[in-house]
């Protein structure tokens, strides 16, 4: 038994577009027809433009990634400024509460409890000379 391959004829071309559902009527295949892309690629995919391909495709992903990068960082930027007025509006109130607190009336009231007084005479000055000690 010998091996053997059939090959098929090729259809005329008008008949093969105009039995094809839709084909040729899109947006794709009238930007194909308009730029003749078929044309360059009759003997084969050109290899000695696949560097250049390459590197525009390189710096296509770059450019996006950078801007995916930059998007990121604008926001988190932006939570951290969020949590940083948070952060400071805690402050403040925390600050107000301990001014409160430390106010003598409020530090006099507090101790009250554990039995201290408030002393109301001033308190004075002890002056001791140089040889007394």
């Amino acid at each position: 038994m010998e091996n053997k391959f059939k090959i098929k004829p090729s259809k005329p071309e008008a008949s093969a577009s105009s039995s094809s559902t839709g084909a040729g009527n899109g947006m794709f295949s009238g930007i194909e027809k308009r730029l003749k892309l078929e044309s360059y690629f009759e003997e084969g995919f050109p290899v000695q433009y696949l560097p250049k391909i390459l590197f525009v495709l390189m710096l296509g992903i770059l450019y996006i990634s950078n801007t995916h990068y930059a998007e990121k960082t604008v926001r988190d930027i932006n939570s951290i400024q969020a949590e940083v007025e948070d952060l400071r509006a805690d402050y403040t109130t925390l600050k107000a509460d301990l001014m409160f607190a430390s106010k003598q009336s409020e530090v006099a009231r507090k101790v009250k409890d554990y039995g201290l007084k408030e002393s109301f005479t001033p308190p004075y000055k002890i002056v001791v000379e140089k040889g007394e000690y």
